[in-house]
């Protein structure tokens, strides 16, 4: 049992470093302001799949294979007219079906590592579900007020709860304002099954919490989620909607929950400087951002040839 789970952790080791390389790429992608943030929360599944599937397709664009000329290796796992493989950025064992390590050493290390990072990553998991729970619990007396909007003072702005049968949660004192905007925004976040992407997003955490990298990486997502979500929206809006809506947003309080799609949910600064700058895109400037969607996830997901 202790074997396979080293084997479990050493895999899962290489997958967190292919995950923070391709992580860094879009990050930096994030910088062009340009770019729609639907785009770049795409583009965000890719290192999320690098943390979790270890095999990949082997491809000479792929930027593994220029990393590789340095750095890092890979292992084949099938080859047919096509290949697949594994990236192995360790080295450091000389067969790996099963697994063998170059000195006794690496392997005692692996094992208590292992045994190490498994109790962490379930006891970071049970933590963020008894977060989930109690958030839920304090939630349980909100009054209903039409359809899924509910009325709480447990909460201190507008947020969407739950992911099957989502709620949004109003705050008492928004109750008699005009929460029009609020309201299109939290149905956004439902439609998009945000909150889903969060508790994903927040589960690989929990697992590569070993992963400094990471950590910084679910911040970027959580906030191009909100982003994403505010440009679904205002791809609506005539100019004074949009400068009633950063208005709205303006007065709305920051959410601290990890679990809520909140209105408030971002950098306001940042949201408001997007809102009042965005423009709808033209037909043709969503196929180019869609192609190059497609091309750089070609590149990030796909193995050393």
């Amino acid at each position: 049992m202790i074997i396979l789970l080293s084997e479990i952790f050493y895999w899962f080791l290489n997958m967190s470093i292919s995950a923070s390389i391709v992580g860094i790429v879009i990050v930096l992608l994030s910088k062009i302001r340009k770019i729609p943030r639907e785009i770049i929360t795409f583009l965000w599944i890719i290192p999320f799949l690098r943390m979790w599937i270890p095999v990949g397709l082997n491809s000479k664009y792929s930027l593994m294979s220029l990393i590789s000329k340095f750095t890092t290796k890979t292992v084949t796992v099938y080859e047919s007219s096509a290949r697949f493989s594994m990236i192995n950025h360790i080295m450091a064992a000389d067969t790996y079906f099963p697994l063998t390590y170059r000195v006794d050493l690496l392997e005692d290390v692996f094992k208590i590592a292992a045994v190490f990072w498994l109790v962490i990553a379930l006891v970071l998991i049970t933590s963020m579900f008894i977060v989930y729970i109690f958030t839920k619990s304090e939630l349980k007396n909100a009054r209903h007020l039409r359809d899924n909007i509910y009325i709480s003072d447990k909460v201190i702005s507008p947020s969407v709860y739950g992911i099957i049968r989502a709620k949004i949660i109003i705050p008492e004192l928004s109750r008699n304002k005009d929460f029009k905007y609020i309201l299109m925004h939290e149905q956004a976040h439902i439609k998009r099954k945000d909150n889903l992407w969060r508790v994903v997003a927040i589960l690989t955490a929990c697992m590569h919490w070993f992963n400094p990298m990471l950590w910084l990486f679910l911040k970027s997502f959580l906030e191009n989620l909100e982003l994403a979500c505010d440009e679904s929206v205002l791809k609506h809006f005539t100019d004074d909607e949009k400068k009633n809506y950063a208005f709205t947003l303006l007065n709305c309080a920051e959410s601290k929950s990890l679990y809520a799609s909140a209105f408030g949910g971002a950098k306001v600064r940042v949201r408001i400087e997007r809102i009042i700058s965005y423009k709808k895109l033209s037909t043709l400037s969503l196929i180019g951002f869609a192609v190059l969607a497609v091309v750089v996830g070609y590149v990030l997901l796909t193995n050393a040839d």
